[in-house]
């Protein structure tokens, strides 16, 4: 028994080419009538008055029988009904043609050819109509080749962002089953085995945050609290790492209340401020700021950092790290939580990098 495999592509191609085919009889008859129409239409206008001349002797010059009359009547019908076939059937090469060359590029984007792109010849491409389809399916293509590198992209990411703990963790317990190990040498391992495996669980908590997240176009649970108060408990959360490294907080605000998710605003702050700490050097300086004017501006601003304008349109990418090799802390899930969290309260973020100076600025409507 043998079992068919159709893969989208060829699905969507299959559905293309059946309701083309269907568009093609249909216009070429709408076409051929419409012409005939017009002909037979002319025929009847002109029998009509050739009628009238006769009957009513408004010509004297014209002398015809009825037999002639009939004849000339006939011969123009023969002639309407062929004319309007020819014309129809004849120009349906042209009117369907660029239906023929959207037909083909469709099918080539369904075949996975991303590239593709649809361009009319110039005296059809002038008319709105096709003109504005051309634009509306490069844009397609365009966001189904951008969509296609994204894809492809977060799962390399995916896969070596999860597969790093997997394998450090599987080593490390290889290692545990040495005998001759001492008592200090797997405490060190089990330690490594714990440090890697909140590293995966950490990871797959913010996927599963982020998949959320992406899912939500509505904000929930919002209420209005004390938003300088909730950065100066996230910055207690990494008191030990900021004190650790003999970094300089400065907290420059005041008292300010907003109307937000509270849960929310701390994984975006929590985010933040861990990767401010992480970028700082030695005794590197963090510095968080909070303005109202027509919005509150919130700014995480730390020293000794700096990132590269290419890097900077990418950083809230999901999995982007400016890491290459991935050595590095983190998992290039945090900025896209955080961005995804900021747009649902309506508000926006960029980074601005300079000078080995890094800032994120967050603008809330008040």
């Amino acid at each position: 028994m043998k079992i068919k495999h159709s893969t989208i592509g060829d699905k969507i191609r299959s559905d293309i080419n059946k309701k083309v085919k269907k568009s093609k009889i249909l216009l070429t008859l709408y076409y051929s009538a419409f012409v005939f129409l017009i002909l037979l239409l002319t025929l009847i206008i002109v029998g009509f008055i050739l009628f009238i001349l006769i009957k009513y002797d408004i010509m004297p010059e014209i002398e015809t029988t009825e037999k002639d009359f009939i004849k000339t009547i006939s011969f123009i019908g023969i002639v309407s009904l062929f004319t309007g076939g020819a014309i129809g059937f004849g120009s349906n090469y042209y009117a369907l043609n660029p239906l023929k060359k959207l037909t083909s590029q469709m099918n080539r984007l369904a075949s996975g050819d991303f590239n593709t792109r649809l361009k009319f010849s110039k005296p059809i491409s002038y008319l709105p109509a096709y003109k504005n389809l051309e634009e509306s399916f490069n844009t397609m293509a365009e966001e189904l080749e951008n969509t296609e590198m994204l894809r492809s992209d977060f799962i390399n990411n995916f896969s070596h962002e999860f597969k790093t703990p997997i394998v450090s963790i599987a080593g490390f317990a290889r290692l545990l089953q040495r005998d001759s190990l001492s008592e200090e040498e797997k405490k060190q391992y089990a330690r490594i085995i714990e440090k890697e495996s909140l590293r995966l669980s950490f990871l797959a908590t913010n996927i599963l945050n982020l998949t959320k997240l992406e899912n939500q176009n509505i904000l929930t649970n919002s209420q209005v609290y004390n938003i300088s108060e909730q950065i100066r408990t996230c910055m207690l959360f990494f008191e030990e790492k900021w004190r650790t490294k003999n970094l300089e907080i400065e907290l420059a605000f005041d008292e300010f209340e907003v109307n937000a998710n509270p849960e929310m605003m701390q994984h975006v702050f929590v985010n933040l401020l861990d990767n401010a700490i992480k970028f700082t050097p030695e005794y590197g300086r963090i510095s968080i700021s909070i303005e109202q004017n027509d919005s509150l501006q919130i700014q995480v601003t730390n020293t000794g950092s700096e990132i590269s304008k290419e890097n900077i349109k990418k950083i809230f990418n999901k999995f982007y790290q400016g890491d290459e090799s991935h050595s590095g802390e983190g998992n290039g899930v945090g900025l896209a939580i955080v961005k995804k969290i900021v747009e649902l309260h309506k508000g926006k973020i960029h980074a601005e990098s300079k000078n080995f100076v890094t800032s994120f600025i967050i603008d809330l409507p008040i």
